[in-house]
């Protein structure tokens, strides 16, 4: 498996191929999930092969975006990653494992094992983290310039329903990032009660 290459061809697509109204989603956004899919498998101890499997899904996880649409951009991601991956040496068992993965990563996330946890925690890793109203700030103006979401106030209450709904998987992050994430909540909900 030639994971370099891999990395190269797909952050190569995303740079030419993702639109500029997406403010979240962009190739920062799957740099930063591959940064944190790294961290957490050494907080779960995975390493070797399963490492390159979650590194790779980290970099593809939201290709699918290419087709510049929300909804079912996870199962557009499984479609390049198996088209691609063969190119590069990865044999159709990894290639299972790692669209896994991607779709586990779909809202409501559902991870079935630990890969799948890693990569669905590294994909919200900034809602325990003290740039939460930085990125949230990116994700805000993506929706509304794609007209999914209208005004603050509709945003805030969005962000309580989500925060509230989501869960972190993985030991590591319930640890490092559930505490923060619950302070930002509380904040959240006190800013909505003003309304």
């Amino acid at each position: 498996m030639d994971y370099r290459a891999a990395k190269h061809f797909i952050l190569s697509k995303l740079r030419a191929e993702l639109s500029d109204k997406l403010h979240y989603h962009g190739v920062h956004h799957t740099l930063d999930v591959l940064k944190m899919a790294t961290e957490i498998s050494a907080g779960e101890n995975v390493g070797g092969h399963d490492l390159v499997l979650v590194k790779t899904a980290a970099l593809f996880h939201d290709c699918g975006f290419v087709k510049n649409k929300h909804a079912g951009h996870e199962h557009e991601g499984c479609l390049i990653a198996m088209d691609a991956l063969p190119k590069f040496g990865y044999p159709s068992r990894d290639i299972e494992v790692i669209c896994g993965m991607i779709m586990a990563t779909k809202i409501p996330q559902s991870p079935n094992n630990l890969l799948e946890e890693i990569i669905c925690d590294a994909d919200l890793d900034y809602l325990g983290r003290k740039d939460f109203y930085s990125i949230g700030d990116s994700l805000f103006e993506e929706l509304q310039a794609y007209h999914l979401l209208q005004g603050e106030q509709a945003w805030n209450r969005l962000q309580v329903s989500f925060l509230t709904a989501h869960s972190f998987h993985t030991r590591t992050n319930k640890l490092l990032r559930e505490p923060v994430k619950q302070k930002f909540l509380e904040e959240l909900k006190g800013l909505v009660a003003t309304y």
